[in-house]
């Protein structure tokens, strides 16, 4: 077996080969990349060498990767190494208190991509750094499980435009002050990639890129340990294809995993990676991470080959689009999430059990779990962020730990029951409006859909609704990380209940809360006597406020315990002062006492009302009222 120095020595060398070393733009660039090779080379052998090793042809299966990124970085646009150098020098751009996320799908938002690119002139009013464009390449119709079904990394859908005004978007976009994120789907493709179109026809090289059988023994073996992600659609992982084999579809039928114990299919998607980083792709979203590695025996979830392929793919972008970064999508138990959190794997990610527990607090009044989450599972490594949001394009899933609840009293079970009977209405005195997605009476399995409107019931009037919507953000905005609004939140998006009525979209709830552009809602923005008014002016205070204070930087957190169960507390360090943020989740106004208050200067400054505050006789909150008061603490 090739051992690892070998294997550099092999690939640099033959990579150092092809670059040109003339006098010139040319040779600075070879001497960047140069640089970034002799500093990540080693890491990816050692990684690519622990996935891959015990193959014969791993060494060469590495030059070959290396020499990829070789050539992609000499096709890499001269002002996407400028953006590399730049942010080479400030590796933490993303942890800024002015960063703010949106998201959408490109066409029920805007049309098209021109029609995203008309919308700039918004997002910068709205204060926007981050747009994740949901996922916009080729997939099949009407059946894409929303798009995340590629059938090209490379093609743009039609209806939507095409890759080079993807591209277009993406440089307008940047001189905008605006990154752009869009989806990776790297755990599957569709079954109309080109890849399976070969792999259905027999080509035995690109079946080795998907799981494929020839009968049931080994899919029967591995279904002994793996769950069922969605039963609706099939039972089991594997479904059967035209000619009688089996292959492995975690999610819909339409979509097959792959096989990264191929060489093949790592350099292959390492390949398309490049691809949209030179197109001016900011930040990939790694869709579905936990599912990437499979072995026999095992559940095929969250297994550490995953977390080998993340880092190595990351030590390719290092090399060859070092300004790239990587956000998490893993929902699955709280610990599990945060393995992935890492410089060096994934240094963004979603922040599922704060969303959730976000609702519980509102459905219960009562923030013990939150308040919890906050103490012990907030604070992650230096250099990375979480994106937290108040609802995504996705459904609510209760992701708390149960062992965490059982702490508080609370059953794990008994809970997620009666959270999804309250958020669909069906428990008495809801003011939620939810509709259920993957309802299973028998199991008491069940998530929820819903615009954060709809759920926070703005659909029966404004009042305590729009107190609610303001309340939920405020968490997201001040907790620490990069907050991330699902556009048309901003302004009190309604569920859409005709979205059956779309084809490919009637068994799917989820269509309810990506509800097309709100134009009427948008055009009452400005109006503050209007529920649409009251949210957007709401939200742009928060937004402002963040951007000018300087506590509300980066991700740490500091714990603070209110001794009320109906308000939320923690404190986010500054350079001598802090922000203590206070959140009434109650419906009775609610006292945090002087006594609670004794660690902090008498004198605050409430930094949303631009008001002073005295702490001498405590903090009363109205019902869903929040402050985020400037504290001096006393020692």
């Amino acid at each position: 077996m090739v051992e690892v120095a070998d294997a550099i020595e092999t690939a640099r060398r033959r990579v150092l080969a092809g670059l040109d070393t003339g006098p010139g733009p040319a040779d600075k660039d070879a001497a960047s990349f140069r640089r970034r090779l002799d500093a990540h080379l080693p890491e990816l052998a050692r990684l690519f060498g622990g996935l891959y090793g015990t193959r014969e042809d791993w060494a060469e299966q590495l030059t070959a990767l290396v020499q990829q990124a070789a050539r992609s970085w000499a096709d890499r646009p001269a002002e996407l190494k400028v953006l590399d150098a730049v942010r080479e020098q400030d590796t933490g751009w993303f942890l800024s208190n002015k960063m703010l996320g949106g998201v959408c799908y490109v066409d029920r938002y805007a049309g098209n991509l021109d029609g995203v690119r008309d919308r700039i002139p918004y997002f910068r009013e709205l204060g926007l750094t981050y747009l994740h464009l949901m996922p916009l390449f080729l997939a099949p119709e009407p059946n894409s499980d929303g798009g995340y079904a590629v059938s090209s990394y490379r093609e743009v859908n039609p209806r939507l435009g095409t890759m080079e005004q993807l591209r277009g978007l993406a440089a307008e976009l940047r001189a905008n002050g605006i990154s752009l994120v869009v989806d990776f789907i790297f755990n599957h493709t569709s079954d109309e990639h080109e890849w399976a179109r070969k792999a259905s026809a027999g080509d035995p090289g690109h079946s080795d890129y998907y799981w494929i059988y020839p009968d049931r023994t080994m899919p029967d073996a591995f279904e002994e340990h793996v769950r069922e992600i969605f039963p609706d659609d099939h039972p089991g992982s594997f479904v059967p294809m035209p000619d009688g084999r089996w292959v492995w579809a975690t999610f819909h039928t339409f979509q097959w995993d792959l096989n990264y114990a191929n060489p093949e299919v790592f350099r292959a998607m390492a390949g398309e990676m490049l691809f949209l980083a030179n197109q001016g792709v900011d930040i990939l979203r790694m869709d579905a991470v936990a599912f990437i590695w499979k072995q026999l025996g095992t559940p095929c979830e969250n297994l550490p080959e995953a977390h080998l392929l993340l880092r190595a793919f990351n030590a390719v972008c290092r090399i060859a689009a070092p300004s790239l970064l990587f956000k998490s999508e893993a929902i699955v138990h709280p610990d599990e999430v945060a393995q992935y959190i890492d410089p060096a794997e994934c240094q963004l990610s979603y922040n599922p059990l704060q969303m959730a527990l976000i609702w519980e607090a509102m459905a219960t009044r009562d923030v013990s779990l939150l308040a919890q989450a906050l103490e012990r599972r907030h604070n992650i490594p230096a250099g990375t962020s979480w994106v937290n949001y108040v609802r995504s394009h996705d459904d609510i899933g209760w992701t708390f730990a149960d062992e965490d609840a059982a702490e508080l009293g609370i059953n794990g079970f008994d809970h997620r029951r009666f959270l999804n009977s309250f958020y669909v209405n069906r428990f008495p005195g809801s003011f939620a409006r939810g509709v259920p997605f993957q309802d299973n009476p028998r199991t008491g399995d069940c998530r929820i859909s819903g615009t954060t409107a709809s759920l926070c019931g703005l659909e029966d009037g404004a009042g305590q609704a729009v107190d609610r919507i303001l309340l939920a953000h405020s968490v997201a905005f001040s907790t620490g990380g990069v907050p991330l609004l699902y556009l048309g939140d901003e302004v009190g998006q309604l569920n859409d209940y005709d979205f059956a009525l779309e084809d490919g979209h009637g068994t799917d709830s989820r269509w309810v809360h990506r509800p097309h552009f709100p134009a009427a809602r948008y055009a009452r923005r400005h109006d503050p006597s209007t529920p649409e008014g009251a949210v957007f002016a709401g939200l742009r205070n928060m937004i402002a406020v963040r951007s000018r204070t300087p506590e509300l930087a980066g991700t740490r957190l500091l714990d603070f315990a209110t001794k009320n169960p109906g308000v939320l507390g923690y404190q986010r360090p500054g350079d001598g002062t802090r922000i203590l943020a206070l959140a009434n989740f109650s419906d009775l106004p609610q006292t945090v006492e002087a006594a609670t208050l004794s660690g902090f200067a008498g004198d605050a400054l409430d930094v949303l009302a631009g008001a002073p505050v005295s702490l001498a006789r405590g903090i009363v909150l109205a019902p869903q009222q929040f402050v985020w008061l400037r504290v001096t603490p006393l020692s």
